[in-house]
């Protein structure tokens, strides 16, 4: 905790590029939202890039590992007044930089009552800081979870607490093998992201044994380390930041695979949706998807935006709601 908001008082503390890594490009609408934000919450946060999910309008989200709260404040903007934005972080010190500016934000957006909070505690411990089952349509998060030593606990809150439907969109730092003790305890390493990171095999067999749907990538780009004092000790170790996809789908909800009709209905996203690295729906194509892709659309805030269809293009028959 010492590392963040006493040794790093500003993003330019930081000894790699690791939490400056983009996680792809952003529509105009997020670039205006972060825009709006105030230069104290934008030069105290660390995550990597912006990780914002489409389709967020009047949703409640959570935020593990908030920091200063630049993108609770941007995901404030585009869920609109009605929705909600819960930040949780374990540095009280970020916690208050982001409470400070709460009124300000309220008050630039041209709110009536805040739709955001702030809550210090623990993303492994979510029950503790009061956060009740099933209630948020969308968890995100920023370069956080590698922090901690306990990332099946991370998950396993992370589905407790996401609505059926719900999904949890974050990135990470992914390592190409586990790390051995020494890179694991290494204090700068730690504190920029590398030391903590997960052995990307691993997420797909915790989300798994959690119950979440199989990760679906989204972007991935290759980490650089800028200094030979840390590659001597990482060794031949390999790091990416990611961006990945997880949905709790609901129980019982099988279903073949199928085609789908983008509507081109999503703020930001009106000609095509980039959903994951296999998937782009472009307005108004037929494109067809597997069975796990068919669940993921039919049970999830996305059914609205899509026109879908079992089977192929024999099989016709309405599966999905279309708007």
């Amino acid at each position: 905790q010492d590392y963040y908001g006493k040794e790093l008082q500003t993003s330019k503390d930081l000894k790699t590029d690791v939490c400056i890594t983009s996680a792809g490009p952003l529509p105009k609408v997020v670039r205006d939202a972060l825009e709006r934000v105030h230069e104290e919450v934008v030069a105290r946060y660390y995550g990597c890039g912006l990780v914002i999910p489409e389709c967020l309008s009047s949703c409640r989200i959570l935020d593990l590992g908030s920091g200063s709260g630049r993108d609770c404040y941007v995901l404030s903007q585009l869920v609109g007044e009605q929705g909600h934005v819960t930040g949780i972080d374990m540095t009280e010190g970020q916690v208050e930089v982001a409470k400070k500016h709460i009124a300000y934000h309220m008050d630039k957006f041209g709110y009536r009552k805040p739709n955001v909070e702030f809550l210090h505690g623990y993303m492994e411990k979510l029950g503790d800081a009061g956060l009740a089952d099933e209630s948020y349509d969308i968890i995100v998060s920023n370069c956080v979870i590698n922090l901690t030593p306990d990332k099946r606990a991370v998950l396993r809150e992370a589905f407790r607490v996401l609505k059926p439907g719900g999904e949890m969109y974050f990135s990470d730092v992914y390592a190409s093998q586990r790390l051995s003790e020494t890179v694991r305890q290494h204090r700068v390493l730690w504190g920029e992201c590398l030391a903590g990171a997960l052995y990307w095999r691993d997420l797909y067999s915790i989300a798994e044994e959690v119950g979440f749907s199989p990760p679906r990538l989204v972007t991935a780009s290759p980490i650089t380390i800028g200094s030979k004092e840390l590659e001597d000790i990482i060794g031949d170790c390999r790091f990416v930041s990611a961006t990945f996809r997880l949905f709790k789908v609901p129980v019982g909800s099988g279903a073949g695979p199928g085609q789908v009709i983008y509507n081109g209905g999503i703020v930001g996203h009106e000609r095509e949706l980039l959903f994951d690295a296999n998937f782009t729906f472009k307005e108004g194509e037929v494109t067809d998807v597997d069975a796990e892709m068919a669940v993921i659309l039919q049970s999830s805030r996305f059914a609205k935006e899509f026109l879908i269809q079992a089977g192929g293009a024999r099989d016709t028959a309405l599966q999905g709601c279309c708007c």
